[in-house]
């Protein structure tokens, strides 16, 4: 199939040809039709399927019939919410581009930077806005932002948007939007939560799978190694000074393990940064622009910042810590091994990570391919650490001197 065939128009087409692409992948094959009937979707495709085309080129086109207003007089008439600030940016990237040859105009909104120059911005006018939902709701809040005249709304990454806390955001922005407007519904993973909230604000929708979510990439390796919980970094650095090369994203699941590994790592001479939910936006977008240009080729980041950041040319993702979630893991590792150049994912389970193992090798249906020579194995019989809360060191129910006494106080 190609574009022409999906009934877009000669600017969008034309856009989309200069952007270098020929021929629509699965997702837009299967969403661009469904959109442009009008019909509420759900969409399940991991990262990288190209889904952010399959929603915003038929939104350009079902925007460009009416685009003749006067800038001054647009009104908002697509709304995408996104749960982080990088996904955001990138979606607002992607219909600049497309949008390129149109009248159209977009604009992206999101905490942590100063409201007043997107207050200005939106006092202008603009066709399609993408937006965090707390900034967004904030602006609404203040009467910046006008939703009435919202045709379609885009929820996108819903999994991710509900594990961060959005549901009642995202519900709330939903009822603040007309009652006839499109809704489409994109997810890498499809747990209960997002089922229930699809059902609970989407008409009659139409579902498209696209390459299940436990399916791992083919162009992937994986290797998986039993540490003791101590030794992870020791095994980390040897790793990497021995066998991992190229860029590589490292992933943490706290915020604080990013932090510290970031700092031994940098002490040990490697070329190193790293992205997490608290550092300022602008640090954020310094660390991915310097791993882009190969400033630095270790990224270590936790899950949430690093959801639906595309990075070409990377050729290992390492595990230091296991997900709980299984989509996770595959969602992690299938940042390598893209556009048919192969990639290897390295993963780090001490004993209390087993349990989270167990998850991943049943989702994948593949037992991961152990590697038992490095320095640090793991002793097989080990039990996770437990730790003992200790005790109060005084002794209970003690009693000052005076009250022995029973001495009156003067109070």
């Amino acid at each position: 199939m190609n574009f022409k065939d999906l009934q877009l128009n000669k600017p969008i087409l034309r856009a989309v040809a200069e952007a270098g692409y020929d021929n629509p992948t699965l997702v837009q094959e299967k969403t661009i039709p469904r959109v442009l009937d009008k019909e509420d979707v759900i969409v399940s495709a991991q990262t990288g399927t190209g889904k952010t085309a399959a929603f915003a080129l038929p939104i350009l086109q079902m925007l460009f019939d009416k685009q003749d207003a006067a800038k001054s007089g647009k009104k908002t008439r697509a709304l995408i919410v996104s749960p982080t600030r990088e996904l955001a940016i990138q979606i607002e990237e992607n219909f600049k581009k497309y949008a390129v040859y149109t009248n159209l105009r977009s604009m992206v909104v999101f905490g942590g930077t100063s409201i007043e120059p997107q207050k200005d911005l939106l006092a202008k006018g603009v066709d399609v806005l993408i937006a965090t939902p707390g900034r967004l709701l904030d602006l609404h809040k203040q009467e910046i932002v006008n939703l009435d005249f919202v045709e379609t709304l885009v929820l996108d990454e819903a999994d991710l948007m509900l594990d961060m806390g959005f549901i009642d955001d995202v519900k709330k922005i939903e009822r603040l939007c007309p009652a006839d407007k499109q809704t489409l519904l994109f997810s890498a993973t499809m747990p209960h939560k997002v089922k229930d909230l699809a059902g609970s604000i989407l008409k009659d929708p139409q579902f498209i799978e696209v390459s299940p979510t436990s399916s791992v990439a083919k162009n992937v390796g994986q290797v998986l190694f039993y540490v003791p919980k101590p030794q992870k970094m020791e095994l980390c650095l040897h790793l990497m000074r021995n066998t991992i090369k190229g860029n590589i994203i490292i992933f943490r699941r706290t915020k604080f393990g990013v932090a510290k590994l970031e700092k031994t790592l940098k002490k040990n001479g490697f070329k190193v940064d790293s992205i997490h939910g608290d550092k300022p936006q602008s640090e954020r977008q310094l660390a991915m622009a310097k791993f882009k240009k190969g400033e630095i080729n270790v990224l270590v980041a936790t899950d949430v910042a690093a959801r639906g950041i595309d990075i070409k040319d990377l050729d290992s993702v390492v595990n230091f810590d296991l997900p709980n979630v299984p989509e996770t893991y595959v969602h992690r590792i299938g940042r390598t091994g893209r556009a048919g150049e192969l990639g290897i994912a390295y993963s780090f389970c001490s004993p209390d990570e087993k349990a989270y193992l167990a998850t991943i090798q049943k989702l994948i249906n593949t037992h991961i391919t152990v590697e038992e020579d490095h320095p640090y194995p793991l002793d097989p019989k080990a039990k996770p650490e437990v730790h003992k809360k200790q005790g109060s060191k005084h002794k209970k129910g003690r009693k000052s001197e005076a009250s022995k006494k029973k001495k009156k106080r003067w109070y």
